[in-house]
């Protein structure tokens, strides 16, 4: 069987390319276990089902930054996409250190419901991946990943646990800790392209929250909404990702901000959807430039990859790992 994986820049033209072919709190799109097999079901018997993951520039902006959103949201429902996949920052992306605080908002506030009908009117599920949602003081915020259904309503949502303190090759120092606060809950969540596990940009670092994703809350697919540094993208963004899809056997669609924000802020960009077999099967032309890729979930394929190399009946228990006595 053929998967089909589309490329769009901002401007609508598109390039065809063939190829072949679930401790935490954990929210749930079916709300019984007859109907998760229901959906599950009507997945299998559809095989496939379109998804979109974008590519964009924030800026300090927040209706520019939408009207691009909605750009992309039009492109995504003309390609037949059930999902559009948004990357971190989406909304905003302050000009200096501090400004995000400014903006933050609690999930039922203006910038979020803008989103929420964006998603309505548009018929199309959302991931909006690192939204500036208000945190328990004005001295901090949550770095949210939301996802939005085809009706408008929030399904899920999921604060980043991994917090980006770092000193960069260069000498720039992150300490995203001074105004985030970390999320402590794993999220998983139905949609109509399977079943998903959220994370966001620096968690991807940490394969244990990806190995609980997948082995102890049965996600098909991940989604790693981001805006990696340039420096360390181009050294490590795209092995990490593909090592992340082999390892738990699910798709993998990672949403990039690219680009030069601000004077002092750029992201790496080059968005990827990749199969549960590591392989790319989705990204833009341009690495930096505004658009979208598509491509089908082959239910089939991950059933395929699962059942012929079954990890998941191999690996062992998290428990076993326990430290040995001395």
């Amino acid at each position: 069987m053929l998967s089909c994986c589309l490329y769009f820049t901002f401007n609508g033209v598109a390039l065809n390319r063939p190829r072949p072919n679930r401790l935490s709190s954990v929210n749930s799109y079916s709300n019984s276990s007859t109907e998760r097999s229901g959906a599950k079901s009507a997945m299998a018997a559809a095989n496939s089902v379109r998804v979109a993951a974008a590519q964009m520039t924030s800026v300090s902006d927040i209706a520019s930054n939408f009207s691009t959103c909605s750009g992309l949201v039009k492109e995504a429902v003309s390609a037949g996409a059930k999902m559009l996949c948004l990357p971190e920052n989406f909304s905003y992306v302050g000009a200096k250190a501090g400004d995000s605080l400014l903006i933050a908002e609690p999930l039922d506030g203006p910038i979020m419901q803008k989103y929420c009908s964006l998603a309505r009117e548009s018929g199309i599920w959302l991931s909006l991946g690192g939204f500036q949602e208000k945190g328990h003081d004005d001295a901090h915020l949550r770095n949210t990943h939301v996802v939005i259904d085809d009706a408008g309503n929030i399904r899920s949502t999921y604060s980043k646990m991994h917090l980006f303190d770092v000193e960069l090759p260069g000498g720039a120092v992150s300490k995203e800790s001074s105004f985030t606060e970390p999320g402590k809950d794993i999220a998983a969540v139905d949609s109509p392209i399977g079943r998903l596990g959220l994370t966001v940009c620096y968690d991807l670092r940490f394969p244990e929250l990806y190995q609980q994703l997948r082995f102890h809350h049965d996600a098909q697919v991940i989604l790693v909404p981001a805006a990696f540094a340039t420096v360390t993208g181009q050294a490590h963004w795209e092995i990490l990702l593909r090592a992340r899809a082999i390892e738990t056997q699910c798709y993998v669609i990672a949403s990039a901000q690219a680009g030069k924000h601000n004077e002092k802020r750029e992201s790496y960009g080059e968005t990827l959807i990749i199969d549960p077999w590591g392989t790319v099967v989705g990204r833009l032309p341009d690495r930096v430039s505004t658009g979208i890729t598509v491509a089908d979930i082959d239910f089939s394929l991950i059933d395929s990859v699962r059942a012929k190399m079954p990890i998941a009946k191999h690996r062992k228990p998290f428990d076993f790992w326990r430290p040995a006595s001395l």
